[in-house]
């Protein structure tokens, strides 16, 4: 009789604009010594995923490790498995951009190591029925889910010890289900726990496998594991212990286990991830019921798959911020394919359009666009490569359909899909994301001569684990231990900076507020606004490519008007916010008015990043008010720099923006930008009417 198979399949993987650092030590703790350890064990056999950007960098920083690859892959040792070059969630892409990104990767593995993948590695292993629609025409045979997938749609545990056909529209792939009982073994119990696991299952099912996929930064750069792992040895002896017993049990790459048997079936899986990832896609009250659920039926094991979270397209109706850069990725891969739709004879023309794809796929990578402890969403170097790579990508593909190089367009359209129209203003200097119905606040702003995000900031908002930050100490975790059972700070006092926003953290919000609010109330979202001024809906007044005019719809007590101007300068480009604000109602009213910016220049403490005031520089994380009404922000790294002008204005207020939340490394607080408020006392009589102004002038550096 043939022997049970362990089947593995390891992901590597980095998030396009991650720090170099963080790669390498990644690297040396994990990616490097994991294979050196294989090496040394040839009667082992495994999958091993890599992402196309880990890859391009690997080869760049450390060639010799494709050699030590090639060679485990030349002695089947090691299949290398394929995937989206840069790690999409392939369902939330384009169907043509999907198939790119396939079969880039696919190219990539073929030319560096002889063999081109058969399976595909599924980002967060997230799966919608529609699939098998997209990957078995770019060749994918096989993938890997988890086993939840299948154990939410009705199959018994009992019936995952091989593989299954997933069918859409007569295209089908093998899917592999990947045990939950063996992540949370390896590398978290004795060895000797998993070969009694296996040996169950052998026993139970005999010819069949079991497998498991799950990130190779488990061995060795979570918390403990390279200790673990390499120090004190675990990995060799897991290897030699599957040796030892060999004579029941082999390990089998992925692709070599399903060519040695045939499906156990067909299976029509729901759309899902692994438990965590739905559970995190939830929203915070409904995840706070979700958690304590699983608690009260954590017992009851044999109901547990039918407690199900979320999908992974959550998190766009979760975070706005996701959904908006979403958005942009879909708008500028419409940009970029109607450049293909026709052959062009100008190398150059050909030369920038590979490019502008290169970029947009870049664009793709799923890191920033969703949160758990894992998910980049709140790691604004992470969003800011992703802007980045998609302006880059959107100016040239407009530069390439504007063969004057200079213009100045309008469009409005549902640019975020939330069935109210945007007003988008391109040039060959600027893009801009204008809404009217939240407060006629611009969302997205860039500047295409830096390709820097000006906005990209984060709104505060409750997420479900802030109720444990209460008297948490900042504290090392002891050991390894998987990190969805960890709880660490890396600061202790997290708690104060909870503070959460009432709105979306764009520019121009029109804020009026009682003269008994200082500038801390900024911080701790205490302004009590009038929500009609700054969120209501504005009507669109009238439109041209380079200005706008909207009248508030909502307040009633403050009439408002709001017209933008944009106008490109040598430096760069300027936008001009005028508002007018009228009273009708009976008696006078002092108030504050202010006109708010947000700017992101991401490394607070970073001397190439500063505020100027006075003649005075101070670092982003500002907390202050600053008299006058000028005030120039810059950022010598991106090369761009924002000089805000409020004519008459008494001063600015000025607030960083910090948003707490739990990363692989614990809990954290970081930067998202800062809040700058233009503020004018106003006193204002009964049909009095009252005029103010900010002038962002942003200019290229260099």
């Amino acid at each position: 009789m043939a022997k049970f198979q362990f089947v593995l399949l390891i992901h590597a993987h980095q998030p396009v604009g991650n720090f170099d650092d963080v790669i390498e030590r990644a690297y040396a703790q994990s990616y490097l010594p994991f294979v050196q350890v294989l090496s040394r064990h040839p009667s082992i056999r495994l999958g091993l995923h890599y992402t196309g950007s880990l890859l391009e960098w690997i080869e760049r920083a450390h060639p010799e490790y494709f050699d030590l690859l090639r060679t485990l892959v030349q002695r089947g040792q090691v299949e290398i498995a394929g995937g989206g070059f840069y790690e999409p969630i392939l369902i939330a892409i384009p169907p043509h951009d999907r198939h790119e990104q396939i079969t880039r990767l696919a190219d990539y593995i073929e030319r560096h190591f002889g063999a081109r993948p058969r399976g595909a590695w599924l980002a967060e292993r997230v799966w919608e029925p529609q699939l098998p629609s997209s990957l078995a025409p770019s060749g994918v045979e096989y993938t890997l889910v988890d086993d939840n997938h299948f154990l939410g749609t009705g199959f018994e545990l009992d019936q995952l010890f091989g593989y299954y056909l997933a069918e859409d529209q007569q295209h089908s792939v093998k899917v592999l289900p990947g045990l939950k009982a063996l992540r949370y073994l390896l590398p978290f119990r004795a060895p000797a726990d998993t070969i009694e696991f296996l040996r169950t299952c052998a026993k139970d099912h005999p010819g069949g496998f079991a497998a498991m996929g799950d990130d190779l930064e488990k061995f060795g750069v979570w918390p403990g594991t390279n200790k673990l792992c390499y120090t004190d040895g675990w990995l060799e002896n897991l290897f030699v212990a599957l040796e030892q017993n060999s004579d029941w049990l082999e390990t089998a790459t992925p692709a070599s286990a399903v060519a040695s048997r045939p499906p156990l079936g067909r299976a029509d899986l729901p759309s899902a991830s692994y438990t965590e990832m739905m559970e995190w896609a939830l929203p915070t009250p409904a995840r706070n019921r979700y958690h304590a659920l699983a608690g009260e039926f954590a017992s009851r094991t044999e109901m547990l798959p039918f407690l199900r979270g979320g999908i992974w397209r959550n998190f766009f109706s979760k975070y706005g911020e996701s959904n908006l850069l979403h958005k942009k990725m879909l708008h500028v891969s419409q940009k970029v394919q109607k450049l293909y739709q026709h052959s062009h004879p100008v190398p150059a023309f050909r030369d920038a359009r590979d490019r502008a794809r290169t970029l947009m796929l870049r664009g793709q990578c799923n890191d920033p666009y969703w949160h758990g402890v894992f998910g980049g969403l709140y790691s604004p170097h992470l969003r800011t490569e992703l802007w980045r790579s998609l302006i880059q990508a959107e100016s040239i593909a407009d530069s390439l359909a504007n063969a004057s190089g200079h213009y100045q367009n309008v469009a409005t359209l549902d640019f975020d899909s939330d069935g109210r129209d945007e007003i988008y203003f391109t040039s060959d200097r600027y893009a801009a994301v204008l809404c009217p119905a939240d407060g006629a606040t611009i969302s997205a702003l860039d500047c295409r001569q830096s390709n820097a995000a000006l906005v990209n900031s984060l709104a505060r908002r409750p997420e479900s684990y802030h109720a444990k930050l209460k008297n948490l100490p900042a504290a090392a975790t002891h050991g390894a231990q998987s990190i969805h059972e960890q709880t660490r700070a890396k600061e202790a006092g997290l708690d104060r900076w909870l503070n959460y926003d009432r709105w979306a953290r764009h520019c121009f919000r029109l804020l009026l507020f009682g003269r008994e609010k200082k500038q801390p109330d900024c911080g701790t979202a205490q302004l009590a606004e009038d929500a009609a001024l700054a969120a209501g809906s504005y009507r669109t007044v009238k439109v041209s490519s380079t200005h706008a005019t909207l009248a508030s719809e909502t307040s009633v007590d403050w009439p408002a008007e709001k017209t933008f101007s944009f106008a490109n300068n040598a430096a760069g480009f300027g936008i001009l916010c005028d508002v007018t604000l009228r009273r009708p109602a009976p008696g006078s009213a002092s108030v504050y008015v202010g006109i708010e910016a947000v700017l992101n220049f991401l490394a607070p403490s970073s001397p190439d990043r500063y505020f100027e005031a006075a003649g005075e520089r101070y670092p982003l994380r500002w907390s202050a008010v600053a008299p006058g009404s000028n005030l120039r922000v810059v950022d010598e790294w991106q090369g761009v720099s924002v000089t805000l002008t409020a004519p008459h204005a008494q001063e600015f207020w000025i607030t960083p923006i910090e948003t707490v939340s739990e990363s692989e490394e614990g809990f954290e607080r970081i930067y998202q930008g800062s809040q700058i408020v233009a503020v004018w006392p106003v006193e204002m009589a009964s049909g009095a009417e009252w005029r103010g102004q900010l002038n962002l002038n942003v200019a290229r550096l260099g």
